[in-house]
């Protein structure tokens, strides 16, 4: 059997898919290391709505995800950038899957922490305005029982006029939070409107302020996690944390060798990418956790070459790779997104992306997801 994929020239080239997956089981909770996978959200495909609507949810398909993920020990990240948080899912919708999500994860026993941010407001807002913004969705999140997550903030960055403004903001939601917070670092490859985050394009002097705030309440900061794309800088970042503030990398290009660690120390991780390796990434995992280095480089490197695909810039627009290989792996039954989101990425994009995925073993169903990808070729007007 094979199929013919798309090439950008506008030819096309026969590819062979595997015949069997690789097999992984689920288990127990990981040791080594603290994993989270942010995870997205299943739109509702017979939601009659548009990009500008508020995001319809398929919540069944959502936290069936949630639970597959669970069930092979990961911790979920909950409302992050993968869910399309700002992308598609406004607040209200965020709160509802936070709502859900977490609930789910106490009936099953899942490790889980949500993202709290400022996307209530949706135009100019003074400084008093972003801190009740954060205050209100820091209660909700902590109501829940679920671990908090200090996301990035547009609207910090917007309002802010120095590194001051950052530092004011951060130490205010850390006094107030009830138990130790992720305090998230999201570069402007993720999101533009976060360049100059921290009161400074310099990125160095924006890991000063960075680290400043976490040296003044280290009781209150679990740990970070940072998504700069940038190996060396988060090996450096990492280094300098105090005792006990864990570094969860968010480095979607260099997350082996960050695991891994070195020496001098190991980040923990929590990482879009997990989405779709969910089994692979927990099972070279658990190798790692046997003291197994090499071995749990040698599952998790040959990963690394799908994940700077589809992270390739515009980097934001990943989402839209990682909904469409849970298409082909069976975990929902369409590859429809909020927002419309599913057309972000280009026909050859997605077709290296099967490929790629194809070659892991990722997908349980070799066959299926075959059949979803000549399928969609064939309304693409690729002749199969």
């Amino acid at each position: 059997m094979t199929i013919r994929l798309p090439r950008t020239d506008g030819t096309t080239r026969a590819y062979e898919p595997r015949a069997e997956p690789l097999t992984f089981t689920t288990g127990a909770p990981l040791t080594s290391r603290t994993v989270f996978s942010a995870a997205h959200v299943v739109a509702d495909p017979y939601a009659d709505t548009t990009p500008d609507s508020p995001a319809a949810v398929d919540w069944d398909a959502t936290l069936a995800f949630r639970r597959h993920l669970w069930s092979h020990g990961l911790g979920v990240a909950e409302a992050m950038d993968t869910a399309q948080r700002g992308m598609g899912l406004d607040w209200a919708g965020a709160a509802e899957l936070i709502r859900r999500s977490a609930a789910e994860a106490k009936a099953v026993g899942g490790t889980i922490a949500c993202g709290v941010g400022t996307d209530r407001l949706t135009g100019p807002a003074t400084l008093d305005e972003v801190r009740a913004a954060y205050e209100e969705q820091l209660a909700l999140v902590e109501s829940t029982g679920a671990q908090a997550i200090l996301m990035a903030s547009r609207a910090l960055a917007a309002a802010a006029s120095s590194p001051d403004d950052y530092v004011t903001v951060c130490t205010h939601l850390l006094r107030q939070a009830s138990e130790p917070v992720v305090l998230h670092w999201l570069g402007p490859m993720f999101d533009p409107a976060l360049e100059g985050y921290w009161g400074s394009s310099d990125l160095d002097t924006a890991t000063s302020v960075f680290l400043d705030v976490i040296a003044a309440h280290p009781d209150k900061v679990d740990g970070i996690k940072v998504s700069l794309l940038d190996a060396r800088r988060e090996v450096d970042l990492r280094r300098r944390l105090p005792r006990g503030v864990r570094c969860y990398t968010g480095d979607d290009f260099h997350y082996p060798e960050l695991i891994a660690g070195d020496e001098q120390g190991f980040s923990h991780a929590l990482l879009g990418i997990f989405d779709p390796l969910g089994p692979l990434a927990a099972a070279a995992v658990r190798v790692l956790d046997t003291g197994d280095t090499a071995g749990f480089r040698k599952l998790l490197d040959p990963t690394v070459e799908l994940s700077r695909h589809l992270f390739q810039p515009p980097t934001r627009f990943y989402k839209t790779g990682v909904v469409f290989l849970a298409w082909l792996a069976g975990h929902q039954s369409h590859f429809s997104m909020v927002g419309g989101l599913q057309s972000a990425r280009s026909l050859p994009h997605l077709a290296r992306a099967y490929e790629l995925a194809d070659g892991l073993g990722l997908f349980p169903d070799p066959a299926l997801a075959e059949s979803r990808m000549k399928s969609l070729l064939t309304v693409y007007g690729v002749p199969q």
